[in-house]
């Protein structure tokens, strides 16, 4: 591996890894801290917050879920070769992607302002719960695929084998 992709490599994980830290993390924050604390404003100090923080969090929301599609698939181009074959990885992976497909549709049609989504923006904590669940799967799902590591086939020739041959 050459020094180029090494740092191309490591910005893409890191871009990836600080974009979920920011959009699960801010998730988090408005379901268990934001939410239950503006219950207590009147109706009209409860529209002024929502409008000025869902005006903000659109702002990294929408970026953050290009960052996520730019650096995951290059993540996955990098290391798919690697786990050719590999059918529990890419079954993990895909599943992980499609749920992650899912987390990126809640988001913005929560931040958003389509009629079509007013109902679920009328549940917000309930989406946002919905959200944050499918976002501890997709992280689980890679932790366990990092740690899980590339399989060892026994395809891959032994400097013995080659000698032999």
């Amino acid at each position: 591996m050459t020094t180029a992709q090494l740092i191309l490599d490591t910005v893409s994980r890191v871009v990836h890894v600080g974009t979920a830290i920011t959009l699960v993390g801010g998730s988090v924050f408005m379901a268990f801290a934001l939410l239950p604390a503006s219950a207590e404003l009147s109706d009209e100090e409860h529209d002024k917050l929502r409008v000025g923080v869902l005006g903000r969090w659109k702002k990294f929301v929408g970026p953050g879920i290009g960052l996520f599609i730019l650096s995951g698939f290059y993540n996955f181009a990098r290391l798919a070769p690697l786990h050719k074959g590999d059918s529990l990885y890419h079954a993990l992976v895909g599943t992980k992607i499609l749920l992650a497909f899912a987390v990126f549709f809640i988001a913005s049609a929560l931040v958003g302002k389509s009629k079509a989504f007013d109902k679920l923006r009328q549940n917000r904590a309930k989406w946002l719960k919905i959200l944050i669940l499918l976002a501890a799967i997709i992280v689980g799902i890679s932790g366990f695929v990092k740690v899980r590591g590339i399989p060892v086939t026994t395809a891959v020739a032994t400097p013995a084998a080659e000698l032999a041959e």
